[in-house]
């Protein structure tokens, strides 16, 4: 029997091209997840080469198991990678659990923060997962200084609905009604 890869769509906004996750977007992304600036509200420690492979090889499982994912996100004119966002289940090992709910996340290089990608991108795979996702409801964990996140968060009509424990640290919970 000879199976389908699923791969993710190419979405589009005025700035951005959102595509699946190629070999090549590997060094880029192992630079995000190594600087501290950027995992300060996350891990809070850079990812090594090893820890960004093994979540590189993630967003390839994601689209596979769950039909769902995460895009990398690239400038439109130039091509520059941008960072990444999309959907997941991680299966984390929180209180409440969130576990087979959908995900959503977003992460942006620190140099190209604060320009509104995070929203733009945002925007459109919360369109796409409104019309592809079977499921009612998503979710996302912000950390409660995150305020850039909380933000993007609201704009996409996600609402606080408590908080978690996850890795020994509180997050708020965040949920959003499918369309």
């Amino acid at each position: 029997m000879e199976q389908t890869l699923v791969k993710a769509p190419i979405l589009e906004t005025p700035r951005l091209t959102l595509q699946g996750h190629t070999p090549e977007d590997f060094e880029s992304c192992a630079t995000m997840w190594g600087d501290i600036n950027f995992v300060k509200y996350t891990f809070r420690v850079p990812s090594t080469r090893e820890e960004s492979w093994t979540r590189f090889l993630r967003y390839f499982g994601h689209w596979q198991v769950n039909g769902f994912g995460y895009w990398v996100i690239k400038d439109r004119s130039t091509g520059e990678f941008i960072g990444e966002a999309g959907f997941a289940d991680y299966k984390r090992n929180m209180t409440p659990s969130i576990e087979g709910r959908p995900e959503a996340g977003w992460g942006i290089t620190s140099h190209q923060q604060g320009k509104g990608y995070a929203s733009e991108a945002m925007t459109c795979i919360t369109q796409w997962a409104d019309s592809h996702l079977s499921a009612a409801t998503t979710v996302c964990i912000i950390d409660p200084e995150h305020q850039a996140s909380i933000r993007v968060a609201n704009k996409m009509g996600y609402h606080p609905i408590g908080i978690a424990s996850y890795l020994g640290d509180n997050v708020n919970l965040y949920e959003r009604k499918s369309a």
